[in-house]
């Protein structure tokens, strides 16, 4: 089994790319950030919200703050060593491909579903090979078990698929970060499988 320094040695090399710095994107940052990746670009136009910190890697000392800048200076505080590209901008289809244009894994981090698409047509129109990994259905709480990862091809779809954010069913630490940490994990399987292939089960 290869040893956790081999394992960063591998990470270090590749680049992956993060729509969104919320819920899900900067908990996926920030395990990945753990595991050693080589570097983020992450892009995100919002701010930190008191309301989001019930599942978002923030703190309340940072509310009212660019989120891509804080999540940059939270992030290396777990690892200097990580480089970190950000992007202060609204996502959207002419912008999107040529921000993430050098990555080896893209992780769709967004909260509405006009923007989950717009995501995948442009990665599965242009960026066929570069597998794109989604989060879909982590409202609520309960139901762990219900959770999974769906692979299609290049397209991972990580959650329950059926679990939608609304007035009744907010977004919430536990299920959120479970969705999360599948992306992070998956990215990992993915870049890993390049260089063990299936001897150690890295399938996603």
């Amino acid at each position: 089994m290869p040893t956790f320094d081999k394992i960063k040695q591998i990470m270090q090399k590749h680049t992956v790319g993060i729509a969104g710095a919320g819920g899900l994107g900067s908990n996926v940052a920030m395990a990945l950030t753990r595991v050693g990746i080589g570097k983020l670009i992450i892009a995100d136009f919002d701010v930190v919200s008191e309301s989001n910190l019930n599942r978002q890697f923030y703190f309340s000392d940072q509310i009212g703050r660019v989120k891509v800048e804080t999540l940059k200076e939270n992030l290396n505080r777990i690892n200097p060593d990580v480089k970190i590209e950000i992007h202060n901008l609204k996502l959207d289809a002419d912008n999107l491909l040529s921000t993430f244009a050098n990555v080896d894994v893209m992780v769709e981090a967004f909260d509405k579903a006009d923007c989950k698409q717009i995501i995948v047509e442009a990665f599965q129109i242009s960026k066929p090979s570069t597998p794109l990994i989604l989060g879909n259905g982590m409202a609520g709480w309960g139901k762990s078990n219900e959770m999974r990862v769906q692979q299609y091809g290049n397209l991972y779809i990580c959650g329950d698929n059926v679990a939608e954010i609304g007035p009744e069913m907010p977004p919430m630490a536990p299920r959120v970060l479970i969705c999360a940490a599948m992306q992070a994990n998956t990215v990992m399987s993915i870049l890993l499988q390049k260089k063990f292939g299936n001897e150690y089960n890295f399938e996603p």
